[in-house]
């Protein structure tokens, strides 16, 4: 109890750590104070200047007031409200006429926010520029929905990027791109998920994803990423890492969907043609050490600012990438379908996938493999706009060819193609069945992660990334001993997709934790484990990809990469 304290909170007594401030009090115990430059993971600002309190009967910013022994503290007070609503008024009075979901009347948080305080737009100007800047086809920001706290500056500093920057003092202050062109976005989406008011989001595909189901000629198709059914519960109240996946099938089917297929099914299909190519470069026939490319973020990452290391990454696809493209040609082909009447739907944690997602490189016989993909948090807007109570449905079931392994599950959490990789290496290497089926050297949230594993006969020397900062050090490492590595594994975002751009809010590493422990846990219940094993992806391969010509195969399975200037 060294470290513990108390104060009171309006005359209630409560029990803190020593190190904590008030705000941080209050939220642990579900004191509302509204807030929105205040993240436990980014420095303390005190710039928009809502969180305040009543303490020694002077009004200061919780965020920035350390706790003392026995301290009053108050939050209702008359003085306070009117503040608090003052500044409130000056920072959200022109949200609903900027903010592209309260004018298309989906739901916001920050609107609720504007209901609950009543806020007035007295100090809306009249006229508001449409002065929208694009993020290449991932992510946009409007600066009039803008309030200057500066959090997705710190996250694109944090994370070892950069690109966003904050200018000006005063009224003046706008937050602006970095103008070096050896800087430049990757389009992870962190700056999204870390705006506390929709300044900076995801480009809409909601609108799109609503013509197509509404499309008769249209066979509309719902695809889910591994990390989605763990973390879209945050939005309805569940408990962060609670698997929604049996509720999120029924909420697809109540919304529309002609099939309800997996992502995961994909994540099954690029463990296969992953593993093989690393035991391919193993025994003599490509770079090493052999670098993951699931993360279209880490892709822009490499392409823009280490090109020279571009024959390092995996030729295979993504996980949405392939299963959109075999629902494009091996499905449509059994169901006697064309092609071009499949609209595939991916529901991410991501907003680069929304920028994977129209690469021309990647379309197959001109058709992209995926058409729109959602975010979590478009997700829940659309499900709210559709009157869907999540929590409350009954839990169905994947369609047939959306059958997916335990493997595929953890694709969401940093380490997790790696380990899934592994497990079908090790089967083509013995031919036996696996004993070991997890890789716990893997896991976790630390940004590095090296070990040494035994696979077969064989020794391998892996790496495990999260985030551009750490990649740039492993990177170097590389550049200075091409031995050092045999496979490692690179994300964009903190804890791997999990922690994605496209991710509720608020999304800290703390909650990325819990997340991630929801999707070990789904694995573990698993009775398929491994991808090699999944019957669906069986067929896939031996009655479809095995049989069609080497040309055709390449366009499913494997791409290709290219050096990339500013704003590609």
């Amino acid at each position: 109890m060294l470290n513990k304290t108390y104060i009171f909170i309006n005359d209630t007594k409560y029990c803190c750590n020593k190190s904590d401030t008030v705000l941080q009090v209050a939220l642990n115990n579900g004191i509302d104070i509204p807030h929105f430059c205040y993240h436990e993971d980014l420095p303390i600002d005190a710039n928009c200047r809502t969180c305040l309190v009543e303490y020694n009967q002077e009004v200061t910013t919780s965020c920035t007031l350390k706790v003392k022994k026995g301290m009053r503290i108050y939050t209702d007070t008359r003085n306070i409200k009117i503040l608090r609503k003052e500044n409130l008024e000056l920072l959200l009075s022109g949200h609903k006429k900027t903010c592209h979901r309260c004018i298309k009347g989906h739901y916001c948080k920050t609107a609720e926010t504007i209901k609950k305080y009543r806020i007035k737009n007295k100090y809306q100007k009249k006229k508001i520029k449409k002065n929208i800047h694009q993020l290449g086809t991932a992510a946009e920001f409007d600066p009039n929905a803008c309030i200057s706290c500066n959090k997705c500056v710190e996250i694109c500093e944090k994370i070892g990027i950069g690109f966003l920057k904050l200018e000006g003092k005063g009224a003046n202050n706008r937050i602006t791109y970095n103008k070096d062109p050896n800087i430049d976005c990757i389009y992870c989406g962190q700056c999204t998920v870390h705006c506390p008011v929709t300044a900076i989001r995801e480009q809409s595909h909601i609108e799109s994803v609503e013509k197509d189901l509404k499309d008769k000629n249209k066979i509309v198709i719902a695809q889910m990423a591994p990390s989605v059914r763990a973390s879209i519960g945050e939005e309805f109240g569940a408990i962060i890492g609670t698997d929604l996946s049996g509720k999120m099938y029924t909420a697809f089917r109540v919304l529309g969907f002609d099939k309800v297929f997996d992502v995961n099914m994909g994540a099954d299909i690029t463990t296969i043609v992953e593993a093989k190519e690393l035991i391919d470069r193993l025994e003599g026939n490509g770079k090493l050490p052999m670098f993951t490319s699931c993360c279209p973020g880490w892709v822009k990452f490499v392409e823009f600012y280490y090109p020279e290391m571009l024959d390092h990454l995996t030729q295979s696809r993504s996980p949405q990438i392939h299963s959109g493209g075999a629902y494009k040609t091996w499905w449509a082909k059994k169901e006697g379908l064309d092609p071009k009447d499949i609209s595939v739907v991916s529901f991410m944690p991501c907003t680069s996938k929304k920028y994977e997602a129209r690469n021309k490189r990647l379309y197959i016989n001109g058709l992209k493999p995926v058409d729109h993909v959602l975010t979590t948090r478009e997700t829940s807007v659309l499900l709210r706009k559709n009157n869907i109570d999540l929590l409350n449905l009954k839990p169905g079931v994947v369609d047939k060819y959306g059958v997916f392994s335990g493997a595929a599950s953890i694709y969401g959490a940093s380490g997790g193609v790696m380990e899934s990789a592994l497990r079908t290496a090790i089967y083509y290497l013995s031919g036996e069945k696996n004993t070991q089926i997890e890789f716990k050297e893997v896991r976790g949230m630390k940004g590095i992660k090296k070990a040494s594993i035994k696979i077969g006969r064989k020794r391998l020397n892996i790496a495990v990334v999260c985030m551009p900062k750490n990649a740039r050090i492993v990177l170097e490492e590389i550049k200075k001993d091409p031995k050092l590595f045999d496979y490692v594994e690179f994300m964009a975002c903190p804890g791997g997709c999990i922690g994605g751009g496209g991710q509720p809010i608020p999304s800290t590493e703390k909650i990325i934790e819990q997340r991630i422990k929801g999707l070990y846990k789904i694995d573990k219940k698993m009775v398929l484990r491994t991808a090699h094993d999944n019957p669906v992806v069986k067929d896939f391969f031996e009655n479809y990809i095995d049989k069609i010509p080497d040309k055709e195969k390449k366009k499913i399975l494997y791409r290709s990469f290219k050096k990339k200037n500013k704003f590609q």
